[in-house]
């Protein structure tokens, strides 16, 4: 017998910690181009993520993950990396994985290609093309 989920149906709500809410909003908003919903200062900044809230909370003291935390699923890797790169986002390299490819795109066993890169608070970022 299976258990029904609780949360299945329920919509995500993402988030992400920031020391400096004006630098996460002008990167969010300005180089991401997500939409800003709400300026809820000083608790966050509410973006939608295509569908999913995200919302950006100002935290005191904020050491980063050293993992993804926010991903997005792009239709064409290459030129999204592109289009981020003209707009001053720097790519993350791994050693053994993106090292050796131009735009820092690993493809992984399963055939997923992902590139990393930081927002503002050194937070993991990733695009990945299925």
């Amino acid at each position: 017998m299976t258990q029904k989920s609780i949360l299945g149906t329920s919509k995500l709500v993402a988030f992400a910690g920031v020391t400096d809410a004006v630098k996460a909003r002008a990167f969010y908003e300005g180089v991401l181009g997500l939409r800003l919903v709400e300026d809820q200062k000083p608790f966050a900044l509410v973006f939608d993520a295509n569908g999913t809230m995200l919302r950006v909370t100002p935290v005191g003291k904020h050491t980063p993950a050293p993992f993804t935390v926010l991903g997005w699923e792009v239709e064409s890797i290459e030129a999204t990396v592109k289009q981020l790169q003209s707009a001053g986002v720097e790519f993350r390299r791994y050693a053994g994985l993106n090292d050796n490819d131009p735009l820092g795109i690993w493809t992984a066993p399963g055939g997923a290609r992902i590139a990393w890169f930081h927002d503002p608070d050194k937070n993991v970022l990733s695009l990945t093309q299925f």
